[in-house]
C-alpha cells in the first residue's frame, strides 16, 4: 500500500513477525535471523533511537524454548556449597508429580487468563501466552522484557505474566484453596490435595528452582551493579541456624547473565559497565559463572556455588564515540563468534520507505494504546518531519530513522487528540507536537539567542559589551 493512499493508520496490517515491525535496516534484521538461528554475538553500533533495543527483542523471539530448567540443590555435607542440577525438557516429562486438571483457558475466570497471559484486556480474545502481544488488537498482554528503557518497547501499563495464580473456590460449602497454573496451552486447576502432594515431595528433595523453563529469552542487563548482572546470595541475620536461619541453597539470586540462559543478554550502552565487561567475557568463554555471596559482612559471603549455567547469546549496543571504551578482549570475542554492525540513521525517500514510516507509526500508536489513529493529514505531517530531522541531524535527503524523535512527536500528538476528544490524530495536532517537542537546549537557543546567554539568564546575569559579567 502507498503511503498517499492511507487514509488512517488504522488501515495498516501490523506485521506478526516483530523483525519485519523494523523499519529501514535490512541488513540488520537479515545478520538478526543469522544471530539467533546460529547463535552468535551481536554488537550494535549508532545512535540512540535507531532501533538496537527493538532488534534485540526481535532476535530472542526467534529463539526456541529454553530447554533446561536449573536446579539449586541443598548439599547436606556442605551447606555453604549447594549443587547445580540441570534438567532437560524430556527429563522434566517423565517426572511423575501432581498434574491436576487441565483446563482450557475459556473455562478459567477472565481475570486467571489474563493473569496467566492468554487473554487480551484490551479485547478480551484469547491467544497464545508465548506472545507478549494480542495477535488480534496488538495490545500488550504482559511486560516481555525488564529494565530503565521497558516504557519506550512496551505498553508502560501492561502487568508482569504470572506463572501461577493462588484464588480460593466454594465447594458443598466449604471455601478451599486453589492453584491455576499454566501448562503450555492449558491451565492445570490443582486442588489443596494436589497442592499437599506437591508440597510432600519438595520436603523429601530440598531444592530451589533457580531458573524456571518459562522464563523469557530476552534479559536486559543494566550493569547497575555486581549483584544484578553477577547474582548474588542474600543475607540472613540467623545465618545458617537450624531452627530459626535458612539455608543457604534457599538465599541463591541468579543474574542477569545466568537468567539469560538459551537466550539473549542485551547490554544497552556497553561502554558503561565500565570494568564489569570482563565478567561477561568470563561467562561467554565459560558458558558458566559461579554465584558466590558479594557483601563480605553478610551471611552469604561464604556462600558459593560453581557451575551456574549461562549459556547465552551477547547483543550490546554502543554509540560510535564510546567504542574506545569497549574491552578490547570482549569486542575480539564478539568477532570471533559473530558480528559488528552499524546501524543506519536515514532511508531513502522513496515510496516503499514512506509506507514503511507509517508502518512504524502505526506500530506505535497500537502498543501506546491510549492515543487515536492518525489520518491521512497527520500522516503527511510526519513524513515531512522525518525528512526535516534527516536534515537537520544527519545533513542528509532523507527519511529520518532515529525513530524515538518520531515516536515521542506522534505520542504527544495523540495525546493532544486524545485529550480534545478527537477520534483521529489530525496535521493540526502534529504540528503543534513538533513545536512544542524541542529539547531544553533548542527552546533556551530560541528564547536566549545561545545556551550560554541562557545560562547567564538562569543565575540572573547580564553580558555588558566590554564581556564583564554582571548581576
Amino acid at each position: 500500500m502507498e503511503a498517499a493512499n492511507i487514509s488512517s493508520t488504522s488501515e495498516i496490517r501490523i506485521p506478526s513477525d516483530p523483525m519485519l515491525q523494523i523499519i529501514g535496516q535490512e541488513e540488520a534484521v537479515r545478520i538478526g535471523r543469522m544471530v539467533g538461528s546460529q547463535r552468535r554475538n551481536l554488537l550494535l553500533v549508532g545512535p540512540p533511537g535507531t532501533g538496537k533495543s527493538m532488534l534485540a527483542q526481535a532476535i530472542a523471539s526467534t529463539l526456541p524454548k529454553p530447554k533446561q530448567e536449573v536446579l539449586i540443590l541443598h548439599n547436606p555435607e556442605k551447606p555453604e556449597r549447594p549443587i547445580v542440577q540441570v534438567k532437560t525438557t524430556s527429563a522434566k516429562k517423565n517426572e511423575k508429580k501432581p498434574q491436576g486438571e487441565l483446563l482450557d483457558p475459556t473455562m478459567v475466570p477472565a481475570y486467571i487468563s489474563e493473569k496467566l497471559g492468554f487473554r487480551c484486556r484490551r479485547c478480551a480474545r484469547l491467544s497464545s501466552p508465548d506472545a507478549s502481544s494480542c495477535y488480534f488488537c496488538g495490545a500488550d498482554k504482559y511486560k516481555k522484557m525488564r529494565g530503565p528503557f521497558e516504557d519506550l518497547l512496551i505498553g508502560a501499563g501492561a502487568p508482569e505474566r504470572e506463572e501461577r495464580v493462588h484464588t480460593t473456590r466454594v465447594r458443598e460449602g466449604k471455601e478451599e484453596l486453589v492453584v491455576f497454573e499454566r501448562r503450555g496451552d492449558r491451565i492445570a486447576l490443582l486442588t489443596q490435595k494436589e497442592l499437599m502432594k506437591m508440597a510432600e515431595m519438595q520436603q523429601k528433595m530440598q531444592f530451589k528452582v533457580l531458573l524456571s523453563l518459562n522464563r523469557p529469552t530476552f534479559v536486559q542487563a543494566t550493569g547497575a551493579s555486581e549483584t544484578e548482572l553477577l547474582g548474588d546470595v542474600r543475607h540472613d541475620p540467623y545465618g545458617s541456624h537450624p531452627a530459626i536461619g535458612s539455608l543457604p541453597y534457599t538465599r541463591v539470586v541468579p543474574g542477569a547473565v545466568h537468567e539469560a540462559h538459551e537466550g539473549v543478554l542485551f547490554v544497552d550502552e556497553l561502554s558503561s559497565l565500565g570494568k564489569l565487561q570482563r565478567f561477561i567475557l568470563t561467562a561467554m568463554q565459560e558458558k558458566q559463572y559461579p554465584i558466590s555471596g558479594r557483601n563480605q559482612s553478610s551471611t552469604g559471603s561464604s556462600v558459593r556455588v560453581d557451575s551456574v549455567p549461562s549459556d547465552f547469546i551477547l547483543v550490546a549496543a554502543v554509540n560510535i564515540n564510546d567504542m574506545q571504551l569497549i574491552l578490547p578482549p570482549l569486542r575480539s570475542r564478539i568477532l570471533g563468534n559473530g558480528y559488528e554492525l552499524l546501524m543506519n540513521t536515514h532511508m531513502t525517500d522513496n515510496e516503499e520507505n514512506r509506507a514503511k514510516l507509517v508502518q512504524f507509526l502505526a506500530q506505535e500508536i497500537v502498543r501506546d494504546g491510549r492515543i487515536p489513529h492518525a489520518d491521512a493529514g497527520a500522516i503527511e505531517q510526519m513524513i515531512n518531519y522525518a525528512r526535516k530531522k534527516a536534515k537537520e541531524i544527519d545533513g542528509v535527503g532523507g527519511l529520518t530513522l532515529r525513530l524515538r524523535t518520531l515516536s515521542g512527536t506522534i505520542k504527544m500528538a495523540g495525546d493532544i487528540a486524545a485529550s480534545n476528544g478527537r477520534l483521529s490524530i489530525t496535521a493540526e495536532d502534529v504540528k503543534f507536537a513538533v513545536l512544542n517537542s524541542k529539547s531544553v537546549e533548542e527552546q533556551a537557543t530560541e528564547k536566549y539567542g545561545s545556551w550560554y546567554k541562557a545560562s547567564l539568564a538562569d543565575y540572573g546575569m547580564k553580558k555588558e559589551k566590554g564581556g564583564t559579567e554582571v548581576g
